[in-house]
């Protein structure tokens, strides 16, 4: 009896039913139904029902409930195969049909009370639109029962379900390879809608598997296992019998539905449940082989389906492999076998087996016993079993030849050459530089991948829309730093080196998403991928071809193509083109695969799209674990061993990759720094001897048996054993030891010799720019300090080499921000945490004043020096044949003899000649060196310069050897600028220097015409490394200036040098830089000043500063450039003016130039206070307050006064003198003045015109006062942060003390006789008044100063005298007045403590609580809080005053409201400290503190920064040691210091915060107190013992 096969079970395309849930719903409604209506086929519970399979095969559903579910199952799958097709006429999309249409297919669903559900749609004018909106609630409303309710929405469902998989207008994907066969691991997956490209098939050559697909997606989920594993055994024994091997897939479309072989796939929840049945289904189906079969019948394999996108989904292909083995099968042939169980017929249940026998009839799998009646079905089958034997030899042979196709593979080979660029050692790879292209990658790839780690590539560019949530960047994160980047970020919008620099382009990995996976970015499917995104990431590609982003023919492109590329218009073929087109060829790109398969599209690709066979640069053979160890084999020991720190006690800590590269601002020296490396020793030594700077490898090779020692200088011992202890003990996070020496002899090379020698001890570093962010570079610091420590206190320091700061602020800026991240990180600073060792260059060869924390190195070697360099030299000439052009070794072997170098440079350019290209670049890069010690020419712009052609294979040309025969002059550096470059420059500073003397001596070649050469060669500053960095070179010796108290240096030193060698053309030279600079305001402020200063051409000097000014609008010292061109046209027009040519006409000339210049200036005042103001928001700007606007206010008022002399109406004698005075106070008016004058006829012109400019000469002395006082103020309260010396603010003091007494001279001295007695006294009170005026007395910031001055006991004794004639009682003084007295008592006590002029302590105390309870002005809180704070501070013996901490809060608060305009880049002095006597002499100065040390300035501010000081015996005696505790307040540690009142503590502000952090709160400590205008500070805070 031959049974129909179940409709669950037919091959081909399945039936989508009713989801499971809708399922069993609906079988529970319409069997009550049902039985409503009379149905007498009732439902019995438990009772089990027959599905109906293949002939003779039954399988059970347990309840009566699933019978009739599957029954449901068969029936709806029926009726939704109809309402496929039907009705005719119909439009195809149901929103298209109208309410007539909308009946006819509800008509036609065969649901129960089918007509009435269709009239009740048609009465309620359902048309397709509605139809498509209804649900449940809806029908059930209109009156439809709950069972047709379901039925009715169901296939609409099923309708709208295949119109979106038959739509023409989707289209499906571009075709794909099917899974690599009988594999598991390997990282394949299929994207939705792709088309497999290889057609359901039979069997071939056997070993190249047949294929079939099935939907799998309309299959209800309880029925899909049952399914699955019905096909899996009917295809399995197929393939068995037919001997060949095969795949089944699960999740892949046919027609006439889908596209054949289109990629489906199906959601699965219990993949474990799928192995499972399908074991337990070969036990039941295969008889006696059942062993066999389970080894034939490969477990279920789940393909990844991916989104469109390429994101992931949660769909999978199930796949399942055939693999019918000879040694497993044999000659033997499969039947499968089912039991169809019967109804009860009597006692037994009688079981009929059912036997099939099922081979491979092209697309499908046939059961040659289906039909047992057919003598010619039977024929067939014996006819095939008898062949069995024929068919097995044949696939024992296929499987013998199949295992004979070995390769020979020359790939690894291929690989190591073309990843070297031919050195075949990635230490000394022709590459400097990596960049990635990949796609979407596997967890499994990813052990093999620690060669990416080791490349540590530039850029990164991921396809992977998923990457950093579980794919190559996540797994490179782990193990490296990145800085994520969307492509957008590289669109040049500014400066490309500026854009590279944000992007920290060549210190860590950049990692750029190029379609999507990071902020909110969507993924682009492949078709939309080249609109979307594709600008962007050319945008990406252009921007790293650049020549000054990445070095030229010097970097490698390496597309590693984890996922197979088989689109046409796939992102990565789109990419690879990009970057044909932009390097021009494929020498720099490798391509590496995971399989031939992947390769062979690949090539395709390539080749339909760039017409090109990129075969030769593709590696595909080698697995990518062989590629791994390929890549990794080319390193040296060194490069890849763990790198070790010191941690204290002799033990160590790795220093994994990962935080190494996070320290990039540094260069971190490792305790095995070069064990195991195989540079090359010749070349490196070779570098060094000539003049490059020194490597760590020097030092390795100088302690190889054979070598004799390193060099070392005297003072090496003495840093060693003598400042780094001494500097150890100090108790500061950070301390400076500073190492300066003339350029050339040998300080870095000292300084990284102390590093080499003591890395065992300290974790030692370099800082690799000097331009560096500040902040970060602390951050990583302390990074490298606590790595591994964890919580606990560094056990051991940190020695930081820092070269090439051309200002000692900087230094000190960055040893305060790594004293704040330690306090941040609550590191206890018992000891110094990190030496800053600072090697700075000193113009000058004598040795400046000693201090502790100082080395000098000059060029002046000593004896025992130049014998170790004799020794050497005989070392050198063994090993090297050119020792005699080791120019920099000489030059020092010969003590800097200056005849040695005048020989070398004259031999050397005998046959220079200008026209040639190699001799212009040497002339520009002496020129650099000479005048910016630091300079360099990048590698890349040298080749362009000097058309040398670089390879990206080895064996180049060194850069070098294109000077030819000045190529002993060049040495190769690194160059640490806004991206990473190699560079070259001159291997001398004495070199330059006597090159440049040559040239312009004996080869008439000036500096004017080198500079001029260099700036309008436009090729120096075309597309090149390194240009931002030449750029800043160039502007540097062209602007920057020496400033000097003994010569003011109006210009930069090489301006004047040219001036000095060819007067005139210094003004070409500056032509020549506005056009090479034309949008620096820099520049054009240059310029105006050389026109107003040295060509006195006033009209050219404002148009350029006006110029100056359209670019820097909001700079106050480009305001001020324009406010010094009238100041100084006025100053030549008042010169030039002969007293014979005096006019009104003139002097109304020079008074409005004036008021121009007073306005100008003032605009720069306004300015200054905007910037200054700015800067307290930014924490890295220390820049101080520009005050050239006040000053220039100042002058200009002096001059007026120099105008107003030369009018008659002022006529410099006594009398006239005096009235001037008195109308620039503006006490007298000029009527009067006319009125008064006999001679007023003849002057009339003059008043008059003095008339119009009333308003500027009435208000003339209360400006100069103003500004006098407000720049005084600031001088006299505020220092350098660290008490290192201004030069310009010197300059600045100087010129304002010449102003002031220009100034006193006008209103500080009167003539006047007053006649009655009552009028003298209002001219003593006068004249006291003018007397401390004009010993700047008269305010409380030049009252201090006196206390910095050399101011003679008497003179300061008259001084108190007159503040106290001025102060009695019945000349009712203001607050100031009082104010000033009490300050001068205790300036005078500080000078001469016995003087009768000094008040008694306890009535100057009362003074000042009298003055403290009357009214006083704002500007008066400030300094009468601070004496307050200093006179009443407790002491034993004295009253307790409780609001002394209320006095301190006003104190900061006024301090913060006066001097927040000038505070920033500044530090408050401490103009005394708390003493251990009482009354007066508790109150110390600095200048007591310095007399007890006896040491000079310089000595005394370094003992002072470090701390030093406070160890000094009489220092320690003189000063008042105070208790306290530390105390957390609003997040800020402070200190809560003692008092002589148990129940009085006041919060003091530490110095150093440092010196507190990692103290729990209610630490007791102790410290000296200091008293500034900001408050009183801690100092030398130790544990409290």
């Amino acid at each position: 009896m031959q049974m129909q096969p179940h409709p669950l079970l037919e091959s081909g395309t399945d039936q989508e039913g009713p989801k499971p849930q809708e399922t069993r719903s609906h079988c529970r409604e319409w069997s009550r139904g049902r039985q409503r209506k009379g149905d007498r086929t009732p439902v019995q519970p438990g009772r089990a029902s027959m599905i109906h399979i293949p002939e003779g095969e039954t399988l059970s559903w347990q309840t009566t409930e699933s019978s009739q579910c599957q029954s449901l199952v068969e029936s709806s799958l029926s009726e939704s195969s109809k309402s496929d097709s039907f009705p005719e006429g119909l439009p195809p999309d149901i929103k298209d049909w109208n309410k007539h249409q909308v009946r006819e297919w509800a008509l036609k669903l065969e649901t129960p009370d089918d007509v009435s559900v269709a009239d009740i749609l048609f009465q309620q004018d359902i048309n397709g639109r509605s139809l498509f909106l209804l649900d449940t609630t809806d029908l059930n409303n209109m009156g439809v029962t709950f069972g047709p309710a379901k039925l009715l929405l169901h296939a609409r469902d099923e309708k709208l379900k295949k119109e979106e998989l038959t739509d023409p207008t989707i289209q499906p994907g571009k075709p794909c390879k099917p899974y690599p066969f009988c594999r598991y691991h390997d990282t394949s997956s299929y994207v939705e809608s792709s088309i497999l490209d290889i057609t359901e098939s039979g069997a071939s050559n056997f070993i190249e598997p047949c294929h079939e697909y099935k939907a799998f997606i309309n299959t209800p989920d309880e029925a899909k296992p049952l399914k699955l594993t019905t096909d899996v055994i009917r295809f399995a024994a197929a393939c068995m019998n037919s001997r060949t091997n095969g795949t089944i897939h699960f999740g892949i479309g046919d027609r006439p539905d889908f596209v054949h072989g289109q990629v489906l796939g199906v959601v699965v929840e219990d993949k474990e449940s799928y192995a499972n049945e399908l074991k337990s289904a070969i036990d039941s189906y295969f008889d006696k082989h059942k062993r066999a079969a389970q080894m034939c019948i490969k477990p279920p394999r789940f393909v990844e389906v991916l989104n469109k996108n390429t994101t992931s989904s949660d769909k999978c292909v199930i796949e399942v492999d055939i693999v019918p083995e000879f040694t497993v099968c044999e000659e033997n042939f499969y039947h499968t076998y089912s039991t169809k169980k019967g109804k009860k017929k009597a006692k037994d249940t009688e079981s009929l087996p059912s036997k099939s026998f099922y081979v491979r009839d092209g697309a499908s799998s046939r059961d040659l016993l289906a039909c047992s009646t057919s003598t010619k079905r039977m024929e067939e089958y014996k006819k095939f079993v008898d062949n069995i034997p024929q068919l097995s030899q044949l696939r024992k042979k296929a499987e013998e030849k199949h295992l004979n196709e070995i390769r020979v593979s020359t790939q690894g080979s291929r690989l190591s050459n073309m990843i070297t660029g031919g050195s075949l050692s990635l230490d000394k790879s022709h590459f400097e530089r990596y960049v990635i292209v990949t796609n979407k990658s596997h967890p499994s790839h990813f052990e093999c991948l620690g060669f990416l780690i080791e490349l540590n590539p530039t850029a990164v560019l991921d396809f992977d829309p998923e990457s950093a949530k579980h794919g190559l960047q996540k797994y490179f994160d782990q193990q490296s730093t990145v800085n994520l980047h969307v492509p957008a970020n590289y669109k040049i919008t500014e400066g490309v080196e500026d854009i590279a620099k944000k992007l920290k382009l060549t210190r860590n990995t950049s990692w750029v998403f190029c379609n999507g996976g990071i902020e909110l970015e969507e993924p682009s499917e492949t078709d939309q991928w080249l609109m979307e995104k594709g600008g962007s990431v050319r945008d990406v590609i252009s921007f790293l071809c650049r020549k000054d982003v990445l070095p030229n023919k010097r970097f490698l492109v390496i597309f590693l193509l984890f996922s197979a590329v088989r689109e046409r218009m796939d992102p990565l073929v789109e990419t690879f083109c990009t970057f044909l087109q932009e390097l021009r060829g494929t020498e720099q790109i490798v391509c590496i695969f995971e399989n031939e398969k992947a390769f062979t599209c690949w090539k395709g690709l390539i080749e339909a799209r760039c017409g090109i066979n990129i075969s030769g640069r593709c590696i595909y053979e080698l697995s990518f674990a062989e590629v791994n160890g390929t890549i990794l084999s080319l390193w040296s020991k060194n490069r890849r061993a763990i790198r070790f720190l010191p941690c204290g006690g002799g033990g160590k800590v790795p220093l994994e990759k990962k935080v190494e590269r996070s320290l990039n601002a540094l260069e971190v020296l490792c305790v095995n720094q070069c064990d195991g490396g195989n540079e090359d020793r010749i070349a490196m030594e070779e570098n060094f001897y000539k003049g490059g700077k020194v490597s760590w490898w020097n030092f390795y090779f100088s302690e190889q048996p054979g070598s004799t020692p390193f060099i070392k200088r005297d003072r090496f011992d003495y840093i060693m054993e003598t400042v780094i202890p001494d500097l150890c003990s100090l108790r500061k996070a950070c301390v400076v030891l500073n190492l300066r020496h003339v350029p050339g002899c040998g300080g870095t090379t000292l300084a990284m010799h102390v590093l080499w020698a003591i890395r065992h001890r300290f974790r030692c570093a370099v800082l690799k720019n000097s331009n560096s962010d500040f902040v970060e570079v602390a951050e990583q610091v302390v990074k490298l300090l606590t790595h591994y420590h964890g919580e606990q206190t560094p056990k051991i320091p940190i020695l930081l080499m820092i070269d090439d700061f051309d200002d000692m602020e900087k230094v000190l800026d960055l040893q305060q921000l790594i004293e704040k991240e330690c306090a941040q990180k609550d590191i206890q600073s018992k000891c110094a945490q990190v030496i800053l060792l600072n090697c700075m260059r000193s113009e000058s060869s004598e040795m400046t004043e000693p201090t502790a924390d100082t080395v000098f190195i000059g060029n002046n070697l000593s004896e025992k020096e130049q014998k170790m360099f004799e020794e050497k030299l005989v070392e050198i000439e063994k090993t090297h044949r050119n020792a005699e052009t080791f120019y920099g070794f000489m030059i020092m072997k010969k003590n800097f003899k200056s005849e040695y170098i005048q020989g070398v440079v004259r031999n050397t350019l005998k046959n220079f000649h200008m026209n040639q290209k190699h001799a212009k670049l040497l002339a520009v890069l002496v020129l650099l060196n000479m005048y910016c010690k630091s300079s360099s020419l990048s590698v890349s712009l040298c080749e362009d310069f000097l058309d040398l052609q670089p390879k990206p294979v080895c064996g180049k040309i060194k850069v070098e050897d294109g000077f030819g025969k000045f190529s002993n002059f060049i040495a190769s550096c690194s160059v640490e600028g806004k991206v990473v470059f190699q560079a070259v420059k001159m291997i001398h500073s004495s070199i330059a220097k006597q090159c440049l003397q040559e040239l312009t001596t004996v080869h008439r070649v000036t500096k004017a015409e080198i500079t001029d050469l260099l700036l309008t060669t436009n090729q120096l500053y075309e597309s090149t490394q390194g240009k931002a960095n030449l750029l800043q070179d160039v502007h540097h010796i062209l602007v920057k200036r020496n400033f000097s108290l003994k010569e003011e240096s109006q210009f930069s030193p090489l301006i004047q040098d040219i001036a000095t060698e060819t007067p005139g053309l210094e003004e070409m030279v500056l032509k020549s830089a506005s056009k090479r600079f034309e949008k620096d305001a820099v520049i054009f402020q240059l310029l105006a000043r050389y026109y107003y200063l040295k060509k006195k051409d006033f009209s050219e000097a404002k148009f350029w500063a006006e110029k100056a000014k359209e670019l820097s609008k909001d700079s106050s010292y480009i305001a001020d450039t324009s406010a010094q061109v009238l100041k100084h046209e006025l100053k030549s027009a008042i010169a030039n003016c002969r007293p014979e040519s005096v006019n009104p006409e003139n002097i109304g000339a020079f008074l409005k130039m004036a008021q121009s210049a007073i306005d100008a200036f003032r605009q720069a005042q306004t300015l200054a206070k905007k910037e200054s103001l700015q800067r307290l928001n930014i924490q890295t700007d220390n820049s101080p307050f520009n005050t050239s606007g006040c000053l220039g206010e100042i002058q200009v008022g002096v001059l007026i006064t120099d105008i107003l002399k030369k009018t008659p109406v002022f006529t410099d004698d006594t009398v006239r003198h005096d009235i001037m005075s008195r109308v620039l106070c503006g006490d007298m008016k000029l009527e009067e003045v006319e009125r008064n004058d006999p001679r007023r006829n003849k002057n009339r012109n003059y008043y008059v015109l003095l008339k119009k400019f009333e308003d500027l000469l009435s208000n003339l002395k209360y400006r100069m006062k103003l500004n006098i006082d407000y720049l005084d103020n600031l001088y006299v309260n505020l220092g350098t942060r660290f008490g290192t010396k201004d030069t310009r603010e010197q300059v600045a003091q100087s010129e304002l003390l010449r102003c002031f007494r220009q100034y006193a001279q006008i209103f500080c001295r009167t003539a006047s006789h007053f006649k009655s007695e009552a009028l003298n006294v209002k001219m003593m009170l006068f004249q006291r008044r003018q007397f401390l005026e004009n010993t700047k007395a008269d305010t409380y910031s030049g009252i201090l100063n006196f206390l910095s001055e050399d101011i003679r006991a008497e003179e300061m004794e008259k001084i108190v005298g007159h503040h106290r004639f001025v102060c009695e009682k019945q000349r009712k003084p203001a607050a100031k007045d009082r104010i000033n007295l009490i300050y001068a008592n205790v300036v005078l006590s500080r000078i001469k403590l016995e003087s009768q002029w000094i008040l008694p302590y306890v009535k100057l105390q009362d003074l000042l609580y009298q003055v403290l309870r009357e009214q006083y002005s704002l500007n008066d809180c400030l300094p009468l809080m601070f004496i307050t704070v200093v006179l009443l501070w407790p002491q034993p013996q004295s009253p307790k005053d409780i609001n002394l901490g209320r006095y301190i809060s006003q104190m900061k608060s006024s301090y913060h409201e006066a001097m927040k305009e000038v505070y920033n880049g500044k530090s408050p002095i401490l103009h005394f400290m708390l003493g251990s006597k009482p009354g007066y002499e508790r109150l110390v100065h600095s200048g007591e503190i310095k007399r007890c040390v006896m040491t000079g300035q310089e000595e005394f501010s370094s003992m002072w920064r470090n701390g030093k000081i406070w160890k000094e015996k009489k220092v320690k005696e003189l000063l008042c040691r105070v208790t306290g505790e530390v105390k957390s307040n609003t997040g800020r540690t402070g200190i809560l210091a003692d008092t002589c009142f148990p129940d009085l503590k006041v919060e003091v502000a530490p110095m150093y915060r440092s010196q507190i952090s990692g103290y729990d709160e209610g630490s007791r400590v102790s410290f000296f107190i200091g008293f500034s205008i900001k408050g009183p500070i801690a100092l030398d805070i130790e544990l409290e013992r």
